[in-house]
């Protein structure tokens, strides 16, 4: 029998890591519980790579090991047990899980994926591999809305691969655009992983998500830029659409007006309602019609009228009332009270006393000889003007009669708009003439079908991410906001039936009993492996190599690399973070920034083979011609990208530190 390439690869990485193992053991010259621990650690790879489920091996081995390390007493392990299980049950952190899940399974069976691809390729028509940029801007979106890796490979794999191998696209670069925009969800909030991640390594899920936002972008971006140069410089590889691709049919109605006036569609609705008899068209259809035309124009006006707003607004108040030593006035009692400087209190010329408080009254006076004392009776602005200059004072528990006014303040003014403001608002009047200009009925269908699939997960994401953020909710209340947006969308696009919400209630659930049963493995297995000594015994082989911050953080992310060929990233936290994480302060990297360049890595878990599920989900759905080494081999410049993409992140934290810095500030 004939053993498959990927097999062959499996298989002589298990070896090795036995190999390895082995040679660990016999070449110590004693033999500790950290080297059982580290025995025990190659074992759940290796068996994980065979093929046994993760969370119960993890449970299987950790249970074993404990009981050996506590010399075979079965109840000191049973209660390791027990109390691993409910401390990670007690996790409020891990509530939003099912809860995102569940979202994203509504949102998938929405059938928005067809209407939003549809619209985003109509829409980049023109840019050089719009297919292939187009597949990416809705994995992109969708993996956002969802989170979920298989549902987006499987159902871009089913629309968009097809009409892209009709086009004449190559098909690897078919494959590895849909598998690296599919695997996005794992990165881009909100992600499954990052509350993971968080979960085990005590980062607040909130930081994650404001830092993985610009470098899920980044990445995005990165994406479409290699497509665009590709389809660029090899034509041939991803040909432009043909006019018949391209093309839109307009409503009868619409019709008649661009044949009728103008093709524009500003003019061409203006001049339809002002015509004779609305060229046969219904009033209320071309208002209608106009109302979504100048819909960019009022939601350009609301920015800029808020912009205005903020960049005029006062940064303090104009009333500058001078303080005694920064408080109202001088406490009761207080003689000694220096001079104020640069408009604060002033004492009168020649006086050395400083404000008095004479037992006899409870006012403020001035000392002898001083005119002009601070008075208050009605008509006091006599005395303010009569005074030598000097700032009036105020002194704390002193009540003002009706009518005295102490030293009047001018009103604060608005400061006027800064140059910035003035520069970005004629900048986007002019983007704002050329899109109505070029504005022709056949985008302003494109644009609608944008409204109806694009712009409402956009605002169900932003609703999500900016409650998150922002610090108006907490990951778990969003999510619960994101499942009931996830119901609202599927209702209003007629979706939701019984049988959806069963389907869904259904995989949210054995995907959230999935993630929860590895947190209790996890837990189980990290407990015995600290008891064993092996994370003492790691750190001190990683402290005795002298490593600098920079050679740790590399050394760290190669084997993170290296662990995405054979397991994936579930398996990648659970079972190594707790290894690298105490680690992280001896070297003063910051667990935030690690997360975000190790959320960064995992998206190779995906695409790495032998275990590359991207592959695998794209493979279940395409055609019988597409080879699964035609998919590994279009996933692997996608792959160095990541690579690029890891680099810059390392070499410029702000990209990811910038925005929890901003919000938090950490």
């Amino acid at each position: 029998m004939k053993i498959r390439k990927e097999l062959w690869f499996g298989f002589i990485l298990m070896g090795l890591i036995i190999l390895g193992a082995l040679t660990m053991l016999v070449s110590a010259d004693k033999i500790s519980n950290g080297h059982i621990g580290l025995l025990m650690l190659s074992l759940v790879v290796v068996a994980i790579m065979l093929g046994f489920p993760t969370a119960f091996t993890l449970m299987g081995m950790g249970m074993i090991f404990t009981w050996i390390a506590y010399e075979r007493d079965t109840d000191k392990t049973l209660t390791l047990m027990v109390q691993s299980a409910f401390k990670v049950m007690g996790n409020d952190v891990l509530i939003s899980i099912p809860l995102f899940v569940f979202m994203g399974y509504l949102v998938e069976r929405a059938n928005l994926i067809d209407k939003l691809f549809r619209s985003l390729h109509l829409a980049l028509a023109r840019v050089p591999g719009s297919l292939a940029v187009a597949t990416l801007f809705t994995c992109a979106v969708f993996a956002t809305a969802t989170g979920i890796v298989g549902a987006v490979v499987t159902l871009m794999g089913l629309l968009a691969l097809p009409q892209m191998l009709r086009a004449g696209y190559d098909v690897r670069l078919s494959a590895g655009a849909i598998t690296a925009g599919g695997c996005l969800g794992i990165l881009i909030p909100p992600s499954v992983m990052l509350i993971v991640y968080g979960a085990t390594a005590g980062v607040s899920v909130v930081q994650l998500y404001a830092g993985a936002f610009f470098p899920g972008i980044m990445l995005a971006g990165l994406y479409i830029v290699y497509v665009i140069i590709i389809a660029k410089l090899k034509p041939h590889l991803a040909p432009p659409l043909s006019a018949e691709q391209r093309f839109v049919p307009l409503p009868p109605l619409t019709q008649r007006v661009s044949d009728a006036i103008s093709n524009t569609a500003l003019p061409g609705l203006v001049k339809a309602l002002k015509g004779e008899r609305n060229v046969d068209v219904p009033a209320g259809y071309l208002l209608r019609q106009l109302g979504i035309t100048l819909l960019p124009a009022l939601v350009f006006a609301v920015v800029a009228l808020w912009g205005h707003d903020v960049s005029t607004r006062p940064a303090a108040a104009a009333i500058e009332i001078q303080q005694n030593d920064g408080g109202v006035g001088a406490p009761p009692g207080s003689s000694d009270e220096p001079a104020a400087q640069g408009g604060g209190l002033a004492e009168p010329p020649g006086e050395e006393g400083g404000l008095q408080e004479p037992p006899s009254e409870g006012g403020v006076q001035e000392p002898p000889g001083a005119e002009g004392g601070v008075q208050e009776p009605p008509g006091s602005e006599e005395a303010a003007s009569a005074s030598t200059g000097e700032t009036s004072t105020v002194a704390q528990g002193v009540s003002e009669p009706p009518g005295a006014e102490a030293a009047p303040a001018a009103p604060a003014e608005p400061v006027p708009a800064s140059t910035g403001y003035w520069v970005g608002l004629g900048v986007g009047s002019l983007a704002l003439v050329a899109f109505y200009a070029m504005l022709s009925f056949q985008r302003l269908e494109v644009f609608k079908m944008l409204l109806a699939s694009f712009f409402p997960l956009v605002l169900l994401i932003l609703a999500v991410l900016g409650s998150i953020v922002f610090g108006l909710a907490t990951p778990t209340e969003a999510a619960a906001v994101g499942a009931f947006g996830g119901l609202l969308l599927a209702a209003a696009y007629k979706q939701l039936n019984f049988t959806v919400v069963k389907e869904s209630v259904f995989l949210t659930a054995k995907t959230s009993a999935m993630v929860c049963w590895l947190f209790v493995g996890s837990a189980i297995f990290s407990a015995a492996f600290a008891l064993l000594g092996g994370q003492e015994l790691v750190e001190q082989w990683v402290l005795s190599m002298n490593l600098t911050k920079t050679q740790f953080l590399l050394l760290s992310q190669v084997i993170i690399f290296i662990l995405g060929w054979p397991l994936e990233w579930t398996e990648i936290i659970v079972i190594f973070m707790p290894i690298f994480v105490p680690l992280l302060d001896n070297f003063g990297v910051d667990p935030l920034f690690f997360g975000l360049l190790v959320a960064l890595n995992l998206q190779t878990a995906f695409l790495s083979p032998p275990v590359a599920m991207a592959a695998f989900y794209l493979k279940g759905v395409s055609p019988p011609h597409v080879t699964l080494n035609q998919i590994f081999a279009g996933m692997l410049p996608f792959m160095g990208i990541q690579v690029v993409a890891i680099f810059l992140l390392y070499m410029f934290p702000e990209i990811g530190l910038w925005l929890p810095q901003v919000l938090y500030g950490r």
